[in-house]
């Protein structure tokens, strides 16, 4: 059965989702992807990273890759929540990594959204870039956002923009460490590519095509860019409820 708008409405039980944003983002980005999953019936928890978003007031040099992945793993912790969908955008891969470690018997599914998927020991720096590529803006313990690239007048777009902070550098330079592999695991395992990219990335296009040789790994696509849970945020919530949930009900306001 079709409501008004044509989207099939099915429950499958309700799910717990943890969803983390990427760098220089916040709680607040996921704002329409979460109010459409809590439509269709189900938990949806939003952490905020240190230093970024509402909580820019705590930044600083000593703000670390493990200080996010201790913010998430408290916010798992304190809300006892288990059997949860956990998912990253993201530089948020590099932190739900560490959370997957040390919380695994809570996770029933890990979802990397667009996002960097590291090995043990591996940092974003090590991911994304050469020792050689280091900038003049690497003296300062901060990093400033790089410019939208798609989708600059899009209002919600402009919006996220201006609440947008440079984040501390030990962020990136900071390694995961895990006690064994992901794959090891008995959680599934979830790789999500964007599928409306302007170049290919050589970070998440070419993870996804290597995780699809994987016989643990799902690879799907989503419409939209980079940070399409801010320009797509319904194709999101839909592959999302399609995969782990319910689909949205046509009704539910983006």
């Amino acid at each position: 059965m079709k409501p008004a708008g044509g989207c099939t409405d099915y429950h499958l039980g309700m799910s717990t989702y943890v969803l983390v944003h990427g760098a220089w983002g916040g709680a607040h980005g996921w704002r329409k992807v979460r109010r459409l999953l809590q439509h269709a019936g189900h938990q949806v928890y939003t952490p905020c990273l240190t230093g970024q978003g509402e909580r820019v007031h705590l930044a600083s040099r000593d703000v670390d890759l493990s200080t996010h992945i201790q913010d998430v793993v408290n916010a798992i912790w304190y809300e006892d929540l288990t059997d949860i969908v956990l998912v990253g955008h993201s530089y948020g891969g590099m932190v739900v990594t560490g959370v997957a470690d040390k919380l695994p018997e809570r996770i029933r599914h890990l979802v990397f959204l667009d996002a960097f998927q590291p090995a043990d020991g591996q940092s974003l720096y090590d991911i994304a870039r050469g020792p050689s590529n280091s900038t003049a803006a690497d003296a300062d313990w901060r990093i400033a956002p790089p410019q939208w690239s798609q989708s600059p007048n899009d209002p919600e777009v402009q919006w996220v923009s201006a609440r947008r902070h440079p984040q501390s550098r030990a962020t990136f330079e900071d390694g995961v460490q895990l006690t064994e592999p992901l794959e090891a695991r008995a959680f599934s395992l979830t790789y999500i590519v964007a599928s409306e990219r302007p170049d290919p990335s050589p970070f998440f296009d070419q993870t996804a095509e290597r995780l699809r040789g994987s016989p643990r790994w799902t690879v799907r696509q989503v419409a939209g860019g980079h940070s399409m849970q801010i320009t797509h945020p319904r194709e999101l919530a839909d592959l999302l409820l399609e995969l782990f949930g319910s689909k949205v009900a046509a009704s539910a306001g983006a």
